[in-house]
C-alpha cells in the first residue's frame, strides 16, 4: 500500500459485521476474503451547482485491486452495504457508495431519474482528485443504480474500464409510459418507498416498505382522479409523480433529462448485464444487450427466472459471483469471468441454465390459432366462426396477478382466479404430446374491435400444469385511442425461455386491463391524472385472423 493510501483512515468493522461478512460470502458462493476493510463515513463530494453529496468509502486492508463506484438513491447502509460494498472491499477493492442528491444526507432535491448525467460526471472528477484513487474504476448496481451507470456512459470517462449493470433502465419514459398507459404500481410504489426510506434505519425501513408500503399506496392506486389521490398522499413532496401523470407523450421534452439511451451508442467498455424473465426492466436490458453486441462491444448477458425484487435475493449469489469474475478480468486484471459463454439463461419449466452464443438463439415459428369455445390449436378456425366478446368495466378493473411489477407477489403466479372472471378470455391448447421449448418474444395477433374508442388490451401467455394451475410466462400491454375501428393488433410479448413439458397445456389470456400494474383506462379519453368519469367497453375478438406465434427452438 502506498503512503497516500496508508493515510486513508476509517473505522474497522465490528466483530459481528465480520461474522456476517464471512457467512454472507459462503452463502453467495464467493471465494475467501483476502483481507478486512475500514469505512470512512459521510465523505463529502462537491458538485458543480454547489450541492454536496455524501458517500461512504470502503478501504481494503490488503492488496488493492481497483476502485468501484456505486451511485444510489437508496442509502449507504443495509443491503447497499451488505451486497454491493463489503464483499468487494474485503476482496481488495476500494468501494465508494454515494447517495444521490436529496437522499440520505446528500444535498439538493431528489432528481427522480433526472440529472444523473451531470452528477455522475462531477463524482468522477472528485474521484480523480483523491490521493488513494487507483487510476481506473468500475461501476455496479441494480435498478436505479443501473440507470446511474448508463448516465455515466453517455460520456464515458477514460478511467472507467468495466460496468456491471443489473436491471438498469436507460429510457425512463418508455419504462413508465411505453405502453401508452402509466406503469402505475411501479410509479406510485417507487415514489412511496423513496419518500419513506430514510425515516428509519435500514432494517426498519425495509420492513416498513414490505408491510406498510402496500397499505399506504392503496388509496393512491384506487383513487380518482389519480392526481388528487397522489396530492392527498404526498402533497408537494413528489413533484415527479404529478409530472409522470401529466406527460403522456414520449416525445415531450420533459422526458429528455431522464433518458440516457445515447449510452448504448457510445459505450465501448465491457458491460455485464443481469435481468430476470419476470423483471419489469427485462425488455430494456435485452435491448441494451442487442445494441452493444451489434457494435462489437464485449457484452455478457445473464437472465434468471427472477422478478425485480429477487435480483437481490434469489439472484444475489449468481450476480455476486459473476461480478467478481468481471472485475477480476476487466478491472484488477488478475482473473477471468465466470463463464466463457456470452449468454447464460435460466430455462423455465426445466430449472436449468443454458449457455448460448447469442440471444435470442435460432428459432422457428409455431403458430396456434384462437378457436371457438376457448380452444387453441394449429388448425385455422372456419370463416364462419363466431367472434367472442367480453366487457371491461373500469369500476371493477381486471386485477393484476403476478407478472412484471415491483410488488411482493410479482413474477410467476397461479392465474386461475383471474381467468375465472367474466372480463378475461382464455384460449387453451390440448395437452402437449411432447416437450416444446420457446426462446424469444412470443407474438399474439388479435382481430380486435371495441364499442368505445378508448380501450386497453392485456395479453398473457401461460402454462397450465396437470393440476390445472395456470402459470404466467410472458405478457404485453397496449393502450388504444381508436379502438372502435377493427384492427389486427400485433402484440409482441415479453421475452422468455421456457420448456412446456409434455402433458402441460399452452394458454393465452386476453383482457382489457391489469390494475394496478397499469392505470385503468377510464374509457372517456380524459387525462389519466384528472379523469373521474367511468365508461365500460365491450370488445369483440374475431377468431379467423387471431393467433399465437411462438419462437420454438430446435
Amino acid at each position: 500500500m502506498t503512503t497516500a493510501m496508508a493515510a486513508v483512515v476509517g473505522a474497522a468493522p465490528s466483530r459481528t459485521a465480520r461474522v456476517v461478512d464471512r457467512l454472507l460470502g459462503r452463502k453467495l458462493g464467493l471465494p475467501s476474503a483476502t483481507g478486512s476493510y475500514t469505512v470512512r463515513r459521510d465523505v463529502q463530494i462537491p458538485l458543480r451547482d454547489g450541492v454536496t453529496l455524501l458517500a461512504d468509502h470502503y478501504v481494503p486492508g490488503g492488496a488493492v485491486r481497483g476502485t468501484i463506484l456505486v451511485r444510489s438513491p437508496y442509502g449507504r447502509a443495509g443491503l447497499m452495504a451488505l451486497l454491493l460494498a463489503r464483499p468487494y472491499a474485503e476482496r481488495g477493492f476500494h468501494v465508494v457508495v454515494q447517495s444521490c442528491r436529496g437522499t440520505f444526507g446528500s444535498g439538493g432535491q431528489i432528481g427522480a431519474f433526472a440529472g444523473e448525467v451531470e452528477d455522475g460526471a462531477d463524482t468522477v472528477a472528485w474521484l480523480r482528485s483523491e490521493p488513494w484513487f487507483t487510476g481506473t474504476f468500475a461501476t455496479l448496481g441494480v435498478s436505479y443504480l443501473g440507470l446511474t451507470q448508463w448516465a455515466l456512459l453517455t460520456d464515458p470517462p477514460p478511467e472507467l474500464t468495466a460496468a456491471i449493470i443489473t436491471s438498469g433502465p436507460h429510457d425512463t419514459a418508455r419504462l413508465l409510459r411505453g405502453t401508452g398507459a402509466l406503469s402505475l404500481l411501479s410509479s406510485v410504489g417507487w415514489t412511496d418507498a423513496v419518500l419513506h426510506q430514510d425515516q428509519h434505519g435500514p432494517v426498519r425501513a425495509s420492513l416498513s416498505a414490505l408491510v406498510r408500503g402496500p397499505k399506504r399506496i392503496r388509496p393512491v392506486l384506487n383513487g380518482l382522479p389519480l392526481r388528487d389521490a397522489a396530492q392527498t398522499a404526498y402533497g408537494r413532496s413528489a413533484p415527479w409523480l404529478d409530472a409522470w401523470l401529466e406527460h403522456d407523450d414520449l416525445d415531450d421534452p420533459f422526458w429528455s433529462s431522464s433518458r440516457v439511451t445515447s449510452a448504448l451508442t457510445r459505450t465501448q467498455i465491457p458491460v455485464l448485464l443481469h435481468t430476470g424473465w419476470h423483471d419489469l426492466i427485462a425488455d430494456q436490458v435485452l435491448e441494451a444487450y442487442s445494441a452493444l453486441r451489434s457494435r462489437g462491444v464485449d457484452v455478457s448477458l445473464v437472465v434468471g427466472s427472477w422478478n425485480h425484487a429477487e435480483l437481490l435475493s434469489k439472484g444475489a449469489g449468481t450476480i455476486a459471483q459473476d461480478t467478481l469474475g468481471w472485475l477480476a478480468e476487466h478491472l484488477a486484471g488478475d482473473g477471468r469471468r465466470t463463464s466463457e459463454a456470452p449468454v447464460r439463461v435460466h430455462v423455465g419449466g426445466r430449472d436449468a441454465w443454458r449457455e448460448l452464443a447469442a440471444w435470442p438463439p435460432p428459432t422457428d415459428d409455431h403458430v396456434l390459432h384462437l378457436q371457438p369455445a376457448g380452444g387453441l390449436s394449429t388448425v385455422t378456425p372456419p370463416a364462419t366462426a363466431e367472434p367472442v366478446r367480453f366487457t371491461y368495466d373500469p369500476a371493477d378493473p381486471t386485477p393484476t396477478v403476478g407478472g412484471m411489477t415491483n410488488a411482493r407477489d410479482a413474477g410467476r403466479r397461479d392465474n386461475r382466479a383471474r381467468e375465472d372472471r367474466a372480463d378475461v378470455l382464455v384460449f387453451t391448447s390440448p395437452a402437449l404430446a411432447e416437450d416444446l421449448e420457446i426462446a424469444g418474444r412470443p407474438v399474439v395477433e388479435l382481430q380486435h374491435q371495441s364499442d368505445n374508442p378508448f380501450a386497453d388490451v392485456f395479453v398473457r401467455l401461460c402454462e397450465v400444469d396437470a393440476q390445472g394451475r395456470s402459470w404466467n410466462i410472458s405478457e404485453a400491454y397496449l393502450r388504444l385511442t381508436d379502438a372502435t375501428s377493427q384492427h389486427l393488433l400485433q402484440l409482441e410479448l415479453s421475452a422468455a425461455m421456457h420448456r412446456f413439458a409434455a402433458g402441460t397445456r399452452i394458454r393465452v389470456q386476453v383482457s382489457g386491463g391489469s390494475h394496478p400494474q397499469y392505470d385503468r383506462n377510464l374509457g372517456t379519453g380524459e387525462p389519466i391524472g384528472r379523469g373521474r368519469a367511468l365508461r365500460p367497453s365491450t370488445r369483440t375478438i374475431g377468431l379467423g385472423p387471431s393467433l399465437l406465434r411462438l419462437p420454438v427452438t430446435a
